[in-house]
């Protein structure tokens, strides 16, 4: 019995171990908590079993910080006071440096994505939280219609759809002569069923 119960702490502590690694690597904000919520908890537990009550009380206080950080960010995850969205030219030279930038991942989820700040009827959004861009929307005006060319969402917000601020501030889009919203029907894993719009085809509409 003290080999079998040996034998699983053993298990939990290297499991707990590598989920704390594993957390370490996430690029995303909420997963990260998340995850190294998890094995703080796995290593608390380990621990008592132990009975080095150091290690126990500092995993508790990583936990306490971790749920606090969770619930922060779950609480800001729909706050339009907790993001802002700023217009900008098509040609804004800080709208270019993000683009560029984050050039391979924004193919990854909008794969016909092609940025042309000249174009006619393009209208850009960066979308920021503190001082953190984390987010930017490009539309091109189609009479009263605004075709999405581009919704992208840095990966440490990932959890999170920043795009739906663009959407949800009041008179944004209206006060420019838009009544519709069409997004690209190329666009990988999109959101817009949760936040108002409809299945229309093989893209998605929202009414404004």
């Amino acid at each position: 019995m003290t080999w079998i119960g040996n034998h699983w702490l053993d298990i939990l502590g290297w499991g707990g171990s590598a989920l704390l690694v594993y957390s370490l690597l996430q690029s995303r904000v909420l997963r990260l908590r998340v995850l190294n919520l998890a094995a703080c908890l796995i290593l608390t537990v380990f621990n008592w079993a132990l009975e080095v009550w150091p290690m126990v009380g500092m995993n508790l206080v990583l936990s306490a910080i971790n749920l606090w950080f969770i619930f922060s960010l779950l609480r800001d995850r729909h706050d339009e006071a907790a993001f802002q969205v700023l217009q900008v030219r098509g040609d804004d030279e800080y709208l270019r440096h993000v683009i560029r930038v984050h050039a391979a991942d924004i193919l990854r989820f909008n794969p016909d994505f092609v940025h042309d700040p000249s174009a006619e009827g393009l209208d850009s959004f960066l979308v920021t939280r503190g001082d953190e861009t984390v987010g930017v929307v490009l539309l091109r005006a189609a009479g009263d219609t605004a075709h999405v060319l581009l919704d992208y969402v840095t990966p440490r917000y990932r959890d999170f759809s920043p795009g739906e601020f663009v959407w949800r501030r009041s008179g944004l889009l209206s006060d420019q002569g838009y009544r519709r919203v069409v997004t690209s029907p190329a666009m990988v894993a999109p959101y817009y069923d949760r936040v108002g719009f409809r299945r229309e085809g093989e893209s998605f509409v929202l009414d404004l």
